[in-house]
Formats: C-alpha cells, sequence, structure tokens
C-alpha cells in the first residue's frame, strides 16, 4: 500500500493507493490562504503539517486495514514556494507562495547579475519563482534574510517535518531559479546572485528515489511500522504527470486547478524562454517537460461563483452548459489575469478584466466569459509551447526565430480553428465540469481524456513515485490512466471561439499600459 501526500495552495489531497493500482481512499483538508498586501500571497507552514494530520485520521478511519499496510510515502506540492529556516530549522516567516507578486524588480535584477540564466535554468525569471523571493528578503527583510540557514519548497518542508531529511527533487528543484536544469545541479552563479550558496539547498533526489524513511515518532503517530520509505516526489505539475502516465515525448495533459496549467514531456532540455514556456525537468529520470503556465483557472470560476452570488459551482456550471450558443457568442469577453500572468505575458501587473457588458448580461453570461477566457489564457500558452517546439524541431540554428514567421509555418491564426492535436488528459478540480471539459477540447483544437480521479491525478502521481521508491518498475506504475469521458473539438463552437479568440487576443495589448 502507497501513500500519496498532495499539499495544494487551497488544502491538502492524501491518496491511498494498493498493488493493483486501486484507489483505496482519499482524504482532504483545507489549508488557509492569506494577501496580507496587494499582489502577496503567503501561508503557514505549521498550517500545512496540521491539515496533514487531520487528512491522515480521516484515511485511517475510512480504511483501517489498508492504512496499517502502507510501505511508501510519494510527496506532490504546489511550487516556487519559499520557506526560511534558521539555525534549529525553526520557520523565520510565512512561506511566500507562487502566486505572489512582490518581487518584479528582483527579477531583472537576477538575470543582470546572471546573464546566462535563461540558459542556466530553462527560464525568465519570474516573480512567482524562488529566487527572486529571496533577493526581496535580503532587501526588505534584511534582519530575516541574515538568520537564514536553509531554504525548502513546500512539500519538502513537509518532508523535512516527516523524516527529518531536508531533500528535494529535480521537478521541484527547477522552478527554483536556482537549478542548472540540464545539468540536474544546483547552479553556483544562480545561488550567489541570491546571496546563498549550496549550504543553503537541500540534497536534490530523482523523484522515483527513496530519500528517507518515516521518523520513528511520525510513524507511531500515524499507526504505521517502522521503514516506511518516503520518495523524493515531485512538483504538483509533473506529480500530475506520473499520476496519468506522461512519461514519454508528447505525452501531457492540460490542468485546470487554482492555475491553469499545459504539460508536455520532452526527451532534452529545451529552454523556450523567448515566449515565456518553462522548461523543467521531470520527476522521472532523463526527461524534461515545456509547461505553459496561467496564474488563475478554476480559482477564477470560484471567483466568479462568489461575486455572483452563486454558492455552487456545480450549478452555475450547468447553466453555462444550458446555454444555446447565440447567448454566447453576446456574452462579454474575460482577461483572466486576477493574480497576473506568466505564459505568454510573464506580467505580473496584469489584471483581469470584462469587455462588453451589458444592461442584459447576468451571472451566467459572467460565468460563460470566465470558463472562455481561462480557455483562452490556455490557448495562448498552447500556441507559445506548440511554436517553441516548432522551432527546436525544424529551426536547426538558423536565427530565424520570430513570432510571426513561427505562427506562420503552424497555421496559428486567431481567426481560424486550431487543428487537432494528439489527445492529452485533462485533470484539477475544474475538470469535472463537462462544459468546461468541451469548450476547452474545442478552443485547444486537441481531443482531452479526462482520467478516472482527474481531481487528485497529483495525490495519485506521488502514490506512484512511492511505489517506484519501494523498488516498483517505472513502466508498471506509470501507465495511463483509464479515460471516464472523452471530449473532442467541434467545428460550430470551434468556429464561434475562433472569432472571440480573436477579439481576446486584441484586448491585452491595448490595454497593457493600463494596468
Amino acid at each position: 500500500m502507497y501513500l500519496g501526500i498532495d499539499l495544494g495552495t487551497s488544502g491538502v489531497k492524501l491518496l491511498l493507493l494498493d498493488e493493483t493500482q486501486t484507489v483505496i481512499a482519499t482524504a482532504d483538508a483545507a489549508v488557509a490562504q492569506y494577501r496580507p498586501q496587494p499582489t502577496w500571497s503567503e501561508q503557514h507552514p505549521a498550517d500545512w503539517l496540521a491539515a496533514v494530520e487531520t487528512a491522515v485520521a480521516q484515511l485511517r478511519a475510512q480504511a483501517p486495514a489498508a492504512w496499517a499496510q502502507v510501505r511508501g510515502v510519494g510527496l506532490s506540492g504546489h511550487m516556487h514556494g519559499a520557506v526560511v529556516l534558521g539555525a534549529q530549522a525553526n520557520v523565520l516567516r510565512p512561506a511566500i507562495l507562487w502566486n505572489d507578486g512582490r518581487a518584479s524588480v528582483e527579477c531583472a535584477a537576477l538575470e543582470q547579475a546572471v546573464p546566462a540564466s535563461r540558459q542556466i535554468t530553462g527560464n525568465l525569471a519570474m516573480p512567482g519563482f524562488t529566487a527572486p523571493k529571496l533577493l526581496w528578503l535580503r532587501t526588505h527583510e534584511p534582519e530575516v534574510f541574515a538568520q537564514i540557514r536553509t531554504v525548502l519548497l513546500p512539500k519538502d518542508w513537509l518532508r523535512l517535518q516527516l523524516t527529518g531529511d531536508a531533500v528535494s527533487d529535480m521537478s521541484d528543484a527547477s522552478g527554483t531559479l536556482w537549478l542548472d536544469v540540464q545539468a540536474r545541479a544546483w547552479s553556483p552563479a544562480m545561488l550567489q546572485a541570491s546571496g546563498l550558496d549550496a549550504s543553503h539547498m537541500p540534497l536534490l533526489a530523482e523523484g522515483s528515489a527513496a530519500t528517507g524513511t518515516l521518523r520513528s515518532d511520525v510513524a507511531r503517530r500515524w499507526g504505521l511500522g517502522d521503514g516506511v520509505v518516503v520518495a523524493a516526489g515531485a512538483g504538483d505539475n509533473a506529480a500530475s504527470a506520473v499520476g496519468v502516465g506522461a512519461r514519454t515525448r508528447g505525452q501531457g495533459f492540460v490542468s485546470l486547478g487554482t492555475s491553469g496549467v499545459v504539460f508536455r514531456v520532452t526527451d532534452a532540455f529545451a529552454p523556450a524562454t523567448e515566449r515565456a514556456v518553462h522548461a523543467f525537468a521531470h520527476a522521472l529520470p532523463k526527461r524534461w517537460h515545456h509547461m505553459s503556465v496561467m496564474l488563475s483557472a478554476a480559482s477564477a470560476f470560484g471567483w466568479v461563483t462568489r461575486l455572483t452570488g452563486r454558492g455552487d459551482e456545480a450549478q452555475l456550471s450547468d447553466a453555462v452548459g444550458a446555454m444555446p450558443a447565440s447567448r454566447q457568442a453576446h456574452a462579454p469577453l474575460f482577461l483572466p489575469y486576477l493574480s497576473g500572468e506568466r505564459t505568454p505575458h510573464n506580467n505580473a501587473a496584469a489584471t483581469g478584466v470584462f469587455m462588453g457588458l451589458r444592461a442584459e448580461h447576468d451571472a451566467t453570461d459572467l460565468a460563460y466569459a470566465v470558463m472562455e477566457g481561462v480557455g483562452f489564457g490556455l490557448l495562448d500558452g498552447f500556441n507559445a509551447m506548440r511554436a517553441a517546439q516548432a522551432v527546436q524541431g525544424s529551426a536547426a540554428g538558423n536565427g530565424a526565430d520570430t513570432k510571426t514567421a513561427i505562427d506562420a509555418e503552424l497555421g496559428i491564426s486567431p481567426t481560424a480553428p486550431r487543428t487537432a492535436d494528439s489527445a492529452l488528459a485533462l485533470v484539477g478540480g475544474g475538470a469535472r465540469s463537462n462544459p468546461w471539459a468541451q469548450l476547452l477540447a474545442s478552443a485547444l483544437g486537441t481531443p482531452l481524456q479526462r482520467p478516472q480521479g482527474a481531481h487528485a491525478a497529483a495525490a495519485l502521481g506521488a502514490a506512484r513515485l512511492a511505489a517506484m521508491a519501494c523498488g516498483g518498475e517505472e513502466a508498471h506504475w506509470c501507465q495511463p490512466l483509464p479515460a471516464d469521458a472523452t471530449f473532442t473539438p467541434q467545428p460550430p463552437q470551434q468556429t464561434l471561439l475562433a472569432e472571440r479568440y480573436a477579439r481576446f487576443v486584441a484586448l491585452y495589448p491595448a490595454l497593457q499600459s493600463q494596468f
């Protein structure tokens, strides 16, 4: 039996997996998020541990016999967070999260200090990443910075509490801007530019490797025996990839979680920074991945549900599904930048916008606009990934990497429906909505397969990594999940969305100076 622990932004999810890869039980516990100032986003690490303990109690109660057989634990978590520890491993301040936008100035300073940073890290310096946060602390909280002895990512702080070991995996470490992503090792130059060195960093391991065992006191408290193996685990998106079985080149998924993600496996390190596409190490050895990220996805639908006084997201989703196309064509447009944006704009100052509001619009129209706007944001990212991959696959160093040339080569046009790509999995809490899933399939021009248990893909991936750390074969434990539904692009819907997407892509440059 294997336990997957996924630390999400809004809470933790635990999943119990048996040797036949059957999910025996799941449990959830909420975690509060704090925004003490505009653009800031923080959590208290102690709340993460408390939530894990709550969810553990739930799992033990649900499946006591299965729980007693747990052999391995895998960890997944939201990336880029900065947990700074003092000499006694004490938490010095609340953790600064991935969707925190305070460190924009520090991004420019970091890239100026290390001109080769994009080649080393495979990424633009963005405020959400970990390194700029440490530069911000050095400037604005120097008394805290002076006490720092260790910097950990959120899931790795949990590992420290569970095992006593300071370790991270390659996929999560890729999001710090301190990792030489091709070499899969800490970069001395990037650390030095942040006022740190290797002594401040955890050890590194591949995601499927064992990194220690549960401390005896934790095992006793949880009702487990000695020697329970803890795997290195993964950042949440790489864990989701393992959960859906994305392990070879071209396989991937679309995620509708708090943030929105398009993820595709690559078999080599291939930076694509000119389009704000992330190039990270995969949680599996000798593989990497491309990823586009938007900062507000399913969270935007939760926001519009609260904004309109609709307490039930499922009911509002059903209302959107019942809308005729003629009404959708006249809905407002929505820029989904409620927390700024990454791919393709890399603009922490970007904001959400409803465009085209009229007196006749109601909650359902706004909800449709949010679903569509998130879909268009994902399409922006998907187009950036496709263009970058086309450059790497066909432009053999001719230097002709202009957006216009590549988009023309790919046939990417805001006014034309997309052509179909190979199917991708659809995961995350928002994947439960059939109307949203269908809209995404048509907007992206790609069949989407929603696997069984799509909302728990990261926790499942963490459990699978635990099984591998206990000696299981990757090919067995990374099999694709069976689909419980498949959504294919619908030409009439594609035509409608293509016309609206042309207007959507014109809005950002028109409004950029006003953000």
